[in-house]
């Protein structure tokens, strides 16, 4: 039974794997071939390597303008929705009040409110504001909306501080601010490192509201440059696909990198509940 049991877990994680990186792979070769390559053998190895199609959009300002665009909002979104959602955590973790328990509540029924029924309100809000065609038309609501995991993820690690360490703070004359920011914010670098990758890659791959917000092309992010490529060259398969094997690099090379963090951050959050 256990040999049966370690075949089929094998099996299903190659099956897993190969759901995943055969599109993959299929998108990074198709890449290096031309349109009659692809018709004539769409699963083999280039023959010859074609290298013009990723030559081309590298040095294209369709390609490097989405991506500026998204790695400016991705990285105000984060900063922004991480510094209040750890100041919120802060208050609904180490204050008591009357109503705490009713508005953190509040905060984790947004997580069941879906993103696309807010979308017209939140079109007409942000026009009256005058933030369509602006960034922060997408860097505000991309924050508010990310609030509430956020919140929930750093409430737990900072409940998880002892009490006493708050307490010898108050006796060395450090204040509620001072123990956030001296004690608190060092000792959850692991949470605070967790929701950072978790609100970035949300944002790259934000793609209803950046449409709704942006009609200038020069605001376009990477999802928007994808789609806006793919309308473009239509019939040329070839070079879509390294224009989205490119898009993806930035993103994958971002995960490589945060990988451990993220792992690192919700093992120790599991740990400590």
């Amino acid at each position: 039974m256990r040999v049966a049991r370690q075949v089929g877990l094998y099996a299903a994680l190659l099956a897993i794997t190969a759901f995943v990186v055969v599109p993959i792979g299929f998108a990074v070769l198709g890449g290096f071939k031309d349109n009659g390559q692809l018709s004539v053998n769409p699963f083999g190895l280039p023959e010859p390597w074609n290298f013009a199609n990723y030559a081309e959009i590298i040095a294209s300002s369709a390609f490097w303008r989405p991506l500026l665009n998204s790695t400016i909002i991705a990285v105000a979104t984060t900063l922004l929705l991480v510094g209040v959602a750890a100041l919120a955590a802060f208050v609904f973790a180490r204050f008591a009040f009357r109503g705490r328990e009713l508005i953190f509540m509040l905060f984790a029924v947004g997580l069941m409110f879906p993103f696309a029924v807010a979308i017209l309100p939140l079109f007409v809000l942000l026009r009256e504001l005058g933030l369509l065609n602006n960034p922060l038309g997408v860097i505000l609501p991309q924050a508010a909306f990310g609030l509430p995991v956020t919140i929930i993820v750093l409430r737990t690690f900072f409940r998880a501080i002892p009490g006493e360490l708050e307490e010898a703070a108050t006796l060395d004359g450090c204040g509620p601010l001072g123990f956030f920011w001296r004690i608190l914010l060092p000792m959850a670098r692991p949470a605070l490192a967790t929701v950072s990758v978790l609100a970035i890659v949300a944002s790259w791959n934000s793609f209803m509201l950046p449409l709704v917000v942006f009609n200038d092309p020069s605001w376009w992010t990477i999802p928007l440059g994808v789609r806006q490529f793919q309308g473009q060259y239509g019939q040329d398969t070839a070079r879509i696909l390294a224009y989205v094997v490119l898009a993806m690099v930035p993103a994958l090379a971002f995960y490589a990198v945060a990988e451990r963090q993220l792992i690192g951050g919700l093992t120790s959050g599991a740990a400590k509940g």
